[in-house]
């Protein structure tokens, strides 16, 4: 979706490096950009990356970065978007409000399930094949745990935190979230209590809600509405291919939209629910099998299916070819150029 190659970074990121007794100016400078951006603060992903790859080189210390940033960012100074999620009613309407508003302010995107006694937030990088600097992965996953903390008014403790990448000085890092920390994870992730998730917030403010809530609403339907019904659904089932929530009446729910209406405006684009099902799958089943990291069976669950001879079977039917020899001959191809 291309409208996500444009991020604003709220005026708060800069205050809080200030805090941290770092300039604006020295991060701009560091990352090889004009310091125009400290004032228009409207970047591509490449240059987000950028600067948050400079403030990493510049504090130096892993630990201190992820940890402090998310505790001396105001809340006077939270964008629009994460007010909403300060002021919602629990931690749970808290963090539901951060993964339906971020599609507003990329490059991440926020997956949240709920499980048993657990509740998982994943945090993958829309738009680009670079994922963030780890820096940023680790305050993103802070920031969530932070945000309930401040809600809540509690100490909340994580239960496990995830990074795909490895670290220097986990310690700091394990007694910020309270809980351990995995590095080579296949994902970015926090996974919290699930009973945490009814805490009520202090911070909750209805009449604060009611003013944002519609004003967030129609500028991410604006949003939405930029792209085709297609590109939008196709990204939405690629964010859930492991998960339950494939059938059309889920898309159509995180859509805010009856099943019907979704049918019919598919139907407009000459497409359906089952043919952007097969696409998704057989987009990501190719851009998995380019990973060598990845085996096969590991594919196959991570496209949705739930054994390998399914996942066989479709994959020769969308190019004639098994999985196997499929990543073969890309590997050769790429070999060779």
């Amino acid at each position: 979706m291309t409208s996500h190659s444009r991020i604003r970074i709220p005026d708060g990121f800069w205050a809080g490096l200030y805090q941290l007794g770092i300039m604006a100016q020295d991060v701009v400078r560091k990352a090889k950009m004009p310091l125009t951006v400290i004032t228009e603060s409207v970047v591509t992903t490449e240059q987000y990356f950028a600067i948050w790859q400079a403030y990493s080189d510049i504090i130096g210390d892993m630990e201190d970065g992820i940890i402090k940033l998310p505790i001396v960012f105001e809340t006077a100074q939270y964008p629009p978007s994460v007010l909403a999620a300060y002021h919602a009613r629990d931690y749970r309407d808290a963090l539901k409000r951060m993964a339906r508003y971020k599609e507003m302010c990329p490059p991440e995107n926020i997956r949240m399930v709920e499980e048993g006694e657990i509740c998982t937030i994943e945090v993958e990088w829309l738009d680009t094949d670079q994922p963030g600097p780890p820096l940023l992965v680790g305050t993103t996953l802070a920031f969530l745990l932070e945000l309930g903390r401040r809600g809540t008014g509690i100490p909340l403790k994580a239960r496990l935190v995830e990074f795909k990448h490895s670290m220097n000085q986990v310690k700091g890092i394990e007694d910020y979230f309270g809980c351990p920390i995995q590095m080579g994870a296949k994902c970015n992730r926090l996974t919290l209590h699930r009973r945490d998730l009814d805490r009520p917030f202090a911070s909750y403010n209805a009449e604060l809600l009611d003013i944002l809530t519609p004003v967030l609403d129609q500028t991410l339907e604006e949003q939405r509405q930029s792209h085709s019904i297609t590109e939008i659904v196709k990204w939405i089932l690629k964010r859930n291919l492991t998960g339950e929530r494939l059938e059309i009446h889920h898309v159509a729910s995180e859509l805010g939209m009856s099943e019907r209406t979704l049918q019919r405006r598919l139907t407009d684009e000459q497409t359906t629910f089952k043919q952007l099902l097969r696409e998704a799958r057989h987009e990501q089943a190719r851009e998995y099998l380019a990973n060598p990291s990845l085996d096969i069976k590991e594919v196959a669950f991570l496209v949705g299916y739930k054994d390998q001879s399914s996942f066989y079977r479709a994959f020769r039917g969308w190019e004639g070819n098994t999985p196997l020899n499929w990543r073969n001959e890309y590997a050769t191809i790429n070999s060779i150029s």
